[in-house]
């Protein structure tokens, strides 16, 4: 799983027609459109999809969609993740996974759990899940963070918990984690801004959202920085680092589908409760796009 999860992999947006529903053939585009690219996996159903605003019929559909339009060229990983470790379980046994090489889990939200509820939530998934697990941490959204200690605790105890996705923000915590981590435990990173720096300390890559818009860029700098060039890697980080903080300033995956729709490539869209950016920022990103 660790050469699986190395490099570039792509939160996909989900993208969306004037009455909201799923423009399935734009997701088909996409995906292409990040395979030409370079990326090195896809992650469907994750937070930059707006999974939270679907239905599980929908999310089905998606996961049969992007596994389809990827036909075997890169790997898959599924978003099945909740704040009940009883319905992630079930709902992992009826998606179909046969073409899927891993499952990314985020930290059950809204209960704020303890670290050792958190240690039972991911056990329980672990038991019973067919596939490899990667914790998500991203306590922004969740409103609890998965400590060091916990995830090396789950790395050590359970054989099918093989990376974690760390958006935590929190340096010293993810350094911990690399010191003390078993060799084939993978960790990557789930905040564009801090890539290059995080690479820099040994992780194995990025789940990216701004790679929905730029693929052969960040991939090409996570690719970069994994050979130790860091001198190229850092003239890509500093292009990309303005794109990185428009996606950002007014929510994802609002910034980063406009990004799309100026390049001519998706709609910028979200479902509700989501909203478009402002004209302010719209217009900066246009601008963006132009001088690229």
């Amino acid at each position: 799983m660790k050469s699986i999860l190395k490099g570039t992999g792509v939160a996909l947006i989900t993208p969306f027609k004037s009455d909201y529903s799923i423009d399935f053939e734009s997701i088909m585009t996409l995906v292409e459109q990040q395979i030409e690219g370079g990326t090195d996996y896809v992650v469907a159903l994750g937070t930059t999809a707006e999974t939270p605003a679907m239905s599980f019929a929908e999310r089905k559909q998606i996961l049969q969609t992007v596994v389809e339009a990827v036909d075997g060229r890169v790997p898959v990983v599924a978003g099945i993740g909740c704040n009940n470790p009883l319905e992630v379980i079930e709902q992992i046994h009826l998606f179909d996974l046969k073409k899927v090489s891993a499952i990314l889990s985020v930290a059950p939200y809204y209960n704020k759990p303890s670290q050792q509820g958190l240690l039972t939530h991911y056990q329980m998934i672990a038991k019973e899940s067919p596939l490899p697990l990667i914790l998500y941490n991203v306590p922004g959204r969740t409103g609890v963070n998965i400590a060091a200690s916990t995830v090396l605790t789950l790395a050590r105890q359970c054989p099918n918990i093989v990376a974690v996705k760390e958006a935590s923000g929190n340096l010293a915590q993810i350094m911990r984690i690399m010191a003390d981590k078993p060799a084939d435990f993978s960790v990557i990173s789930g905040d564009d801004q801090l890539t290059l720096p995080l690479l820099a300390c040994g992780l194995d890559g990025v789940i990216s959202v701004v790679s929905n818009a730029y693929p052969k860029e960040m991939s090409q700098m996570v690719r970069l920085a994994l050979k130790g060039d860091f001198a190229d890697a850092r003239t890509l980080h500093y292009r990309l680092l303005p794109v990185m903080q428009a996606c950002f300033a007014e929510g994802s995956p609002s910034g980063v589908k406009t990004f799309l729709e100026a390049q001519g490539r998706a709609e910028a869209r979200v479902r509700p409760p989501l909203a478009p950016v402002s004209a302010e920022l719209r217009e900066q990103i246009c601008q963006m796009v132009k001088n690229w």
